[in-house]
């Protein structure tokens, strides 16, 4: 085996299985994540861009630069430690700091992001994240007393996972910082990689539930317009049955509706797959959790179901109405066609009908001109013979009269036969 030779990808291949590894972190601190996607009306994302934002950042913390082409980083930055990622449609910043604010949820924590440096970001926020993970072994009062201060009651979810050791909270509500509370607190014994993974875990919910809600708006846009398109689809295809319309005014009108639904699919068909990518995720994270419930409150689980399935139901149901209307237009466009093709089928017969009723109008007319070709080329024969044997015919005592008498029946007979010859021929 040692002289066969490797696949110039196999190494890269198998380090990218570790290359993104879970991040460290201990009871008694906390992490904030924030997800960053290209404004709207700029271009494709920009890797460079974005990666030259992150050695910007570093530089001004002299810290070591990632690796050229790298789409992942980790590494210290005085006495934070930063988990830098770059997806497809976005980048996610994530900081963690060994030690816990004095006022729950402080703000401090971002301090790492100076605010010039944010003023530069190429993209905009889609969310941002604050964790907090309390010191070891918190007894159950002061929890549920914690969760009562920090979030809103109506909308909390909490739940134990990994083998009940953790109690997860979150109330996925935007705090008058700008950013999603949530709460970690963590039996003893738990250790640091463990609490590293439900972080890790917990951001990618938040993460990929904000990009998967993106859909959400472009939905309901579409629907407001397929609304429109419906009704206007729906009267083309009742005008269809009636006697007095035309298929060409209809089919250019269906054209047109079937282009701008075309239109839509087109530029609907990455957001809605995206969503429908991000959501499996969410569903995975959320299931892997494997959570148990937590003084009764709802989970993760049934917050996703009340909250986030419907919205996901809407994109689904918006998606399948638009590709259903799209094939309704494009079967309507196959009748009007057929009846177009009908219409024009029965205009060629009575055309070619027309043109048969002429060109045995022109056989006649050509057959009496014919005839009278032949009293004419006769006339003129009988003539010229009868000039030509006169002087012989008063020879013989024979007067002109009655010789161009003699000459009229056998001269018209020969050009008639003549004539019948000719005409075979060019038959």
């Amino acid at each position: 085996m040692a002289n066969v030779e490797n696949h110039p990808l196999r190494y890269d291949l198998a380090n990218e299985l570790h290359a993104r590894p879970f991040p460290s972190v201990p009871a008694g601190s906390q992490a904030g994540v924030i997800a960053l996607k290209r404004k709207k009306n700029a271009a494709a994302r920009n890797r460079e861009a974005d990666r030259q934002h992150l050695i910007t950042l570093l530089d001004r913390h002299g810290a070591q630069h990632p690796k050229p082409d790298a789409t992942h980083y980790f590494g210290q930055i005085g006495r934070y430690r930063l988990k830098w990622e770059q997806h497809t449609e976005f980048v996610t910043y994530m900081v963690m700091l060994d030690e816990l604010s004095e006022r729950p949820f402080d703000n401090s924590i971002w301090d790492i992001f100076p605010q010039e440096w944010v003023d530069e970001t190429p993209g905009m926020c889609v969310t941002s994240a604050h964790f907090r993970i309390a010191e070891p072994a918190s007894p159950k009062e002061t929890i549920k007393k914690d969760l009562n201060d920090w979030f809103v009651r109506e909308s909390l979810a909490v739940s134990r996972v990994l083998d009940t050791r953790t109690v997860i909270a979150s109330d996925f509500r935007i705090d008058p910082t700008g950013h999603m509370r949530f709460a970690i607190f963590p039996d003893e014994g738990v250790g640091a990689s463990r609490i590293g993974r439900i972080v890790q875990r917990l951001a990618e919910i938040e993460t990929y539930k904000a990009m998967a809600m993106l859909g959400l708006p472009r939905a309901r846009d579409l629907n407001s317009q397929m609304v429109e398109v419906d009704g206007g689809l729906s009267a083309l295809l009742a005008a269809m049955s009636n006697q007095d319309h035309t298929p060409e005014a209809s089919l250019g009108q269906l054209l047109s509706y079937a282009t701008r639904l075309e239109n839509m699919m087109s530029d609907s068909s990455f957001r809605f797959g995206a969503t429908r990518a991000y959501s499996a995720i969410v569903e995975q994270r959320v299931e892997i959790l494997r959570e148990a419930r937590f003084c009764g409150m709802q989970t993760f689980a049934e917050f996703m179901m009340r909250r986030f399935d419907p919205a996901m139901r809407t994109v689904e149901s918006t998606e399948a109405r638009l590709r259903s209307m799209t094939d309704r237009a494009f079967r309507a466009g196959e009748l009007l066609r057929t009846q177009v093709e009908v219409d024009r089928s029965e205009q060629n017969q009575k055309l070619l009908a027309s043109m048969d009723k002429r060109a045995e109008l022109q056989l006649r007319l050509q057959e009496t001109v014919e005839g009278l070709s032949v009293v004419a080329v006769s006339y003129y024969a009988v003539n010229l013979l009868t000039y030509l044997l006169a002087p012989l015919a008063y020879t013989v005592g024979v007067e002109k009269p009655i010789l161009s008498a003699a000459l009229i029946l056998p001269v018209v007979g020969a050009v008639w036969l003549m004539t019948r010859r000719i005409k075979n021929a060019m038959h």
